[in-house]
């Protein structure tokens, strides 16, 4: 079984619930077509509080994400077709999931609070094995053990699947709770303590320094849906 992540644009004019209900739509669709599973998060209304935490350093900016798992990714042609037809231009990606933390998901149903989406980039800095391990032998536990995340999805790209996409060399999910979009003292599960809610930001700040450059980072909070 594959993973392929497809990042989507939303249309100039449109309303992100809009955008939101017909990517909804096109999920039936999707699993005809030979989908196991699927994943559509979209920044739409329901996400607005967690605006502080949106980040775009990188164009072009993606407003949707599709995850969705196949046998073969010769089986990509139908499902990437219904989706170039919901957007203004839409990129596609073969990763590899690690998945440190694990949460039960309800399919069809809204997820609890936020996924934080967000697109990396190798640092030239870097040689690729030093960047990865940096970032999920070192940094993966530090990210688990100070922040109030409950889901955690690291995807690594492995190759790019539609010509002239940009060069993301990994994608990474993070569910927060609700809570978490309006409050960083939440987000870091610090809450009512000032102290620990500065030491944890520094902490994350000091980790991902190392194996991210700032300038190329997008991180875009998302509505999700599984089914």
């Amino acid at each position: 079984m594959e993973k392929v992540i497809i990042l989507l644009h939303r249309p100039n004019g449109f309303d992100p619930d809009d955008f939101r209900d017909r990517l909804l739509d096109t999920a039936e669709s999707l699993i005809d077509d030979g989908t196991a599973r699927l994943r559509i998060c979209v920044d739409d209304h329901a996400v607005a509080a967690a605006a502080s935490f949106r980040i775009i350093e990188s164009e072009p900016v993606y407003d949707a994400m599709v995850s969705f798992w196949l046998n073969s990714t010769r089986d990509l042609e139908s499902g990437l077709e219904r989706l170039n037809q919901q957007d203004a231009g839409c990129y596609a990606y073969l990763v590899t999931e690690s998945e440190p933390l694990v949460y039960d998901m309800t399919a069809g149903e809204r997820t609890t609070g936020m996924n934080q989406v967000v697109t990396l980039k190798t640092p030239k800095r870097l040689g690729y094995e030093e960047w990865l391990a940096l970032w999920l032998d070192q940094h993966t536990q530090l990210a688990i053990d100070i922040q109030s995340t409950f889901g955690y999805r690291q995807n690594v790209v492995v190759r790019h699947l539609k010509d002239g996409q940009p060069d993301y060399a990994a994608i990474v999910e993070e569910n927060f709770p609700a809570a978490a979009m309006s409050s960083r003292k939440v987000f870091y599960n610090a809450e009512g303590d000032e102290a620990l809610y500065q030491q944890r930001e520094q902490q994350m700040m000091e980790s991902t320094m190392r194996f991210v450059d700032f300038d190329e980072i997008n991180c875009i909070p998302m509505s999700e849906y599984n089914f």
